[in-house]
């Protein structure tokens, strides 16, 4: 039977139960390119449609159909841990991240109790930028070192909201942060949900996020045009307003982040690093215990850190593993620019960088409508990671399943990823 060539072909000719797990998927080939090859009627070349034209074909080749240099899936590479070892130094070094110090000295604002829950507020100050805010969750009244995770909140075009879109503290929420729940979450704060199941839960502001955000007062007025900052009422229009400039400014921000020798996320696995240090610098943590966990935005930063940091034992990536393919032919225009390393898809592809750590367990959660991946693209992802993971004699390590529905960690995908969790590392 030929490959369907789109989602809704693909949805038509196998079942929903078949997408459940990895076994009984046919993926397509990982050389599988597009076509340029086609003459119409009147003798021109016809372009499959793409976000760049004509000039589609000429990047899909310079992009290449074979494994990259430092690919484990490469015929070069015969052992796993002279591959890691390159490749993790290689990564390192194009991630170019900032010096973002040691472990932080972490200041404990508040400390409460919310159903069932122990909170702490928490902050600490890197060598640069505002104090990065904090939420501390663990279950009321724990005793003994518990597993550790770090939850990653989402981008959602969203930045003036952060850890607040994954955990709470009191049972009055700011009014946008519900609808925003409803629709990327099951109506729920999930850092909390896993808290309750016997881990202690950090969740901090990211980079640009909440409490680390850029403050309209500080550009120029070249920059500022309409935007504007949010005062203490929190007022909708206001937040609305802000999102939106900050929106704009995005590409500013990684713009002058290239000039300045790093990338958007050398800054993300940065600063995760130095909130892994606090996890795992805390007594009530099991240091050999730690995990990550976040969507789209969030689950970049899971794939990165995951992919980088030893520490982490169990990382779960939600809706935000592709291949480069998807990015440079039909999809950067649906993404934020915190996801592009220059010169690194030359060297393994996007989802190869989850598998850094192998033999170590990755859970990659995707849905089969997601409006921001090609799907049969964010398929052969998943074949790739397979592949590494078979070749690496740990294939029992990786999960990988697809979900109905669009973009979201509903609390289906959320129950699954905490079992699993609970295999790992619980």
């Amino acid at each position: 039977m030929s490959e369907p060539k789109t989602r809704k072909e693909f949805l038509k000719t196998v079942s929903a139960g078949s997408l459940a797990g990895w076994a009984g998927v046919t993926l397509p080939p990982t050389a599988a390119a597009f076509s340029a090859k086609e003459e119409s009627t009147d003798g021109q070349q016809v372009i499959e449609p793409n976000m760049i034209g004509a000039y589609g074909p000429w990047a899909d080749q310079l992009y290449g159909h074979e494994p990259g240099r430092l690919s484990f899936r490469n015929d070069r590479w015969r052992h796993l841990e002279d591959w890691r070892r390159e490749a993790q130094a290689r990564f390192s070094d194009l991630l170019a991240r900032p010096d973002a110090g040691g472990t932080p000295r972490v200041i404990v604002h508040e400390t409460l109790q919310y159903d069932g829950l122990h909170i702490e507020r928490l902050s600490w100050q890197l060598p640069y930028g505002p104090p990065t805010e904090a939420y501390l969750l663990k279950p009321a009244g724990a005793s003994g070192p518990l597993p550790g995770v770090l939850a990653l909140h989402s981008h959602g075009g969203n930045k003036y909201f952060g850890k607040r879109k994954i955990a709470q503290t009191s049972a009055e929420q700011h009014p946008m942060l519900g609808p925003f729940q409803e629709n990327y979450y099951g109506g729920r704060s999930w850092a909390n949900a896993l808290a309750k199941r016997g881990y202690v839960v950090l969740v901090p502001d990211a980079f640009a996020f909440e409490s680390r955000r850029v403050r309209v007062a500080d550009v120029t007025d070249r920059i500022k045009r309409d935007g504007r900052d949010v005062t203490r009422e929190e007022r909708e229009e206001d937040i609305v307003a802000y999102n939106q400039w900050a929106g704009n400014h995005e590409h500013i921000l990684s713009k002058s982040l290239f000039c300045a020798g790093t990338t958007w996320p050398g800054v993300f696995v940065a600063e995760d690093q130095r909130a892994l240090d606090v996890l795992e610098e805390r007594p009530d943590v099991d240091a050999s215990r730690l995990g990550c966990c976040g969507l789209s935005g969030g689950g970049l930063r899971s794939v990165m850190l995951g992919g980088l940091d030893p520490r982490v034992e169990a990382a779960a990536s939600v809706c935000m593993v592709s291949t480069w393919r998807d990015y440079l032919l039909y999809n950067s225009f649906t993404h934020t620019w915190m996801i592009y390393i220059p010169h690194l898809p030359r060297e393994m592809d996007y989802s190869e960088i989850f598998s850094l750590q192998a033999p170590k367990p990755r859970f990659v959660l995707g849905c089969e409508e997601d409006s921001i991946f090609d799907y049969n693209e964010q398929r052969r992802s998943h074949r790739i990671l397979h592949e590494v993971y078979e070749k690496a004699g740990a294939s029992s390590q990786l999960r990988t399943q697809f979900y109905p529905g669009g973009h979201k960690f509903d609390q289906q995908m959320q129950e699954d990823a905490f079992d699993w969790f609970d295999e790992q590392i619980g």
